[in-house]
């Protein structure tokens, strides 16, 4: 996260809001937003989410959808929320916008728990 200037912005149970301001280092040689970016800060958020009921978890799979692209100087979120938590696996989606309120990128993560109560 702190490679890639992500920050939390919010947290509660089972929902977290990441933020980074595309910065020369995260642009791709097009000039545009690196998709390892969005999927790095939508992983964060996810993960995040997943942890927020207290255990560990690991990603275990996802499917990641680019949609638009990010640009230099752009305040972009990713909000990642719970749809589904069991003993040993929690599915979390999230969306990317940007500041305007477009969506850059879509995903579902699946976390596997590294840690039972």
């Amino acid at each position: 996260m702190n490679y890639n200037h992500i920050h939390l912005k919010e947290a509660e149970h089972g929902r977290t809001v990441m933020e980074l301001t595309v910065v020369k280092e995260s642009l791709n040689p097009y000039g545009i937003a690196h998709g390892g970016v969005l999927y790095t800060m939508g992983d964060c958020a996810a993960g995040l989410a997943a942890r927020s009921d207290g255990r560990r978890y690991v990603t275990l799979s996802s499917s990641f959808n680019f949609l638009r692209s990010g640009q230099l100087g752009d305040t972009i979120q990713a909000t990642g929320t719970i749809r589904h938590r069991g003993r040993t696996t929690c599915v979390a989606e999230v969306d990317i916008t940007d500041s305007q309120g477009r969506l850059l990128a879509s995903g579902s993560y699946t976390f596997f728990c590294v840690e039972n109560r």
